[in-house]
């Protein structure tokens, strides 16, 4: 038989420390359905199924308690103790129980600290007071960004239609000029095809007795043109024959 070389300690290698629970644990929520079927879930049973749970403080005084077979939620033992202690606060069998976990400084003052609470069998951990408003402020400020930005892109494709709708405009305007342009020239074929359906104007007046007109070259040279024969241009009229593109325009 080897025998074991000098200095061997044979003694049992102690447990490690228990930890206690995280402060923020509401991403993990337990349940243990053997238990559940096993036995009733009730005011005087509830605190040893969440012992079961990992949010159970193993350093608490309830546990003492419990080591010293006392019923943990003895509210006058508790009294008598100093440090971690869980409460059951709010119960509504066998559905809810709420429990609290606070830090007894003295039989008088106690100072909140956590709150767990058992929905039809899950255990969850209550989520804190900042996080709820951090929460809640966080979701507000993400939908009024987005609302902001719903309305930065609506006023962007108003400003697009905006533009489009000046250019249909600028549009618009040039077919109302194309428009009035026929127009005119429909005008002035109706005043053209008029002016040859009505009867040649009336000879001027005679002059009157003693008035001598003046002598110009055309009055020279009307009668010759008139005895050669030669086809005269009809005299241009300002309107028809020069057309609406000779117009001044406003």
């Amino acid at each position: 038989m080897a025998t074991p070389p000098p200095g061997t300690n044979f003694e049992a290698v102690p447990p490690p420390p228990l930890v206690p629970p995280g402060t923020d644990m509401t991403g993990i929520c337990f349940r243990d359905q053997l238990w559940l079927n096993s036995y009733p879930l009730d005011r005087n049973m509830v605190f040893d199924y969440f012992a079961l749970s990992p949010f159970y403080d193993w350093t608490c005084n309830n546990e003492q308690l419990r080591m010293r077979s006392i019923h943990p939620l003895d509210i006058s033992q508790l009294s008598k103790m100093t440090g971690i202690e869980y409460m059951l606060s709010e119960v509504m069998e066998p559905h809810l129980f709420v429990i609290r976990k606070q830090k007894r400084d003295s039989p008088e003052k106690v100072t909140p600290m956590l709150s767990y609470y058992l929905l039809d069998g899950s255990i969850y951990q209550a989520p804190l007071l900042c996080n709820i408003f951090a929460a809640r402020i966080g979701r507000a400020l993400y939908y009024i960004q987005k609302a902001f930005t719903t309305a930065a892109s609506k006023l962007e494709k108003i400003g697009y239609v905006d533009a489009e709708n000046e250019g249909a405009t600028l549009e618009s305007k040039v077919t109302k000029e194309t428009i009035d342009f026929k127009e005119v020239k429909r005008v002035d074929h109706i005043l053209a095809s008029l002016q040859r359906k009505l009867p040649p104007a009336p000879p001027p007046p005679p002059f009157p007795e003693g008035y001598t007109p003046p002598t110009t070259e055309e009055a020279d040279n009307g009668p010759e043109t008139q005895q050669t024969g030669e086809p005269q241009p009809p005299p241009v009229d300002p309107i028809i024959d020069q057309g609406p593109a000779k117009r001044m325009k406003f």
